[in-house]
């Protein structure tokens, strides 16, 4: 009887081939990081670079953005405006609960008036369906009062609790506001986020829901003129809306701030991006009646970055801003 090398060798063959190109292929990339935004753009500037950041980095993919504190409606039109000009008008919008008596001027309010009022959607349930439809799977990067958050939990503490983690800008626990890196740090302040809505800070500390903490001790980062000037300059989409907001900013009276801006904010969406930026140190926080985040012993129920990596932060930042 013959014997037929064909068909042998035929499957060797494919077995060398099938695993060529098993060694060749390029590893699968991990899937973007869901997340949902909770912010209160328009006040400071900062919430604009966060989201700028954001909306740069393929690595996370935006459910949606909920508008946190006074004026919500208006924060809504700031984000369609600013979202439909970057190509990003797929992204949804809800407006947060609407407050009174903000002490922050909405100094970005002149670009938020030509942008357009988004359909109605509610955030607190837009918040609550999207966790119940993706249980574990979303961080909440909270970037304001945390009147929402507290809204949330109260309407529906079991839902809340399916969140991945909440990933916050928030609290001072070792060290206080400083106007540069060089002068010694104030003791423990009180911190606008945290102060605004004290009874919301307290049922998130209390929730059980993982918290990553970035507090003042680690998010007074400066933009300086170097990496300032590069940005507005650049001419894409996104650095022209950053501009324009962050001339408002300037032009508007706030007489505590400089043409530094403090990037608070961007830096939880950083730490996401690259957690190196940020490490973190496990602690027991508690919010008190005044509005302090004090460290207290206890079972940690916070990781808190005490201290960032200022020169990580913007090897993260900077190329994916500059990113046409």
């Amino acid at each position: 009887m013959a014997y037929n090398l064909a068909r042998p060798l035929r499957g060797l063959f494919t077995t060398l081939a099938l695993s060529c190109a098993m060694l060749g292929a390029p590893a699968h990339a991990a899937a973007p990081q869901k997340v949902i935004v909770d912010m209160d753009i328009g006040d400071d500037i900062d919430d604009a670079f966060a989201l700028g950041l954001l909306l740069q980095s393929p690595e996370i993919e935006i459910v949606g953005i909920t508008t946190a504190w006074g004026d919500t409606a208006l924060r809504a039109q700031l984000l369609e405006r600013m979202l439909r000009e970057t190509g990003h008008s797929q992204i949804p919008v809800a407006q947060g609960v609407r407050t009174t008596g903000n002490p922050q001027p909405f100094t970005q309010a002149r670009y938020a008036r030509r942008g357009q009022l988004p359909a109605r959607l509610d955030a607190i349930d837009f918040m609550l369906d999207q966790v119940k439809r993706q249980p574990g799977q979303i961080t909440l990067v909270a970037l304001g009062p945390l009147t929402n958050v507290g809204a949330a939990i109260e309407r529906d503490a079991t839902t809340f609790g399916k969140l991945k983690q909440v990933a916050m800008m928030g609290g001072s626990v070792r060290s206080g506001y400083r106007k540069s890196q060089y002068v010694p740090s104030r003791p423990a302040d009180k911190e606008y986020n945290i102060v605004s809505d004290i009874a919301g800070a307290q049922k998130l500390f209390t929730s059980g829901v993982p918290i990553v903490m970035m507090p003042v001790d680690s998010t007074q980062i400066r933009l300086d003129e170097v990496e300032r000037n590069a940005l507005l300059g650049h001419g894409s989409p996104v650095t022209d809306a950053l501009a324009l907001l962050y001339h408002q900013w300037i032009d508007a009276y706030q007489p505590w701030s400089s043409n530094m801006p403090s990037l608070f904010d961007v830096v939880p969406v950083a730490w996401l991006l690259d957690p190196a930026v940020c490490p973190t140190t496990p602690l027991h926080i508690v919010v008190d009646n005044d509005g302090y985040t004090r460290e207290q012993p206890g079972k940690p129920n916070a990781q808190v970055c005490l201290a960032s990596d200022q020169k990580r932060f913007f090897e993260i930042m900077m190329p994916r801003l500059l990113k046409d």
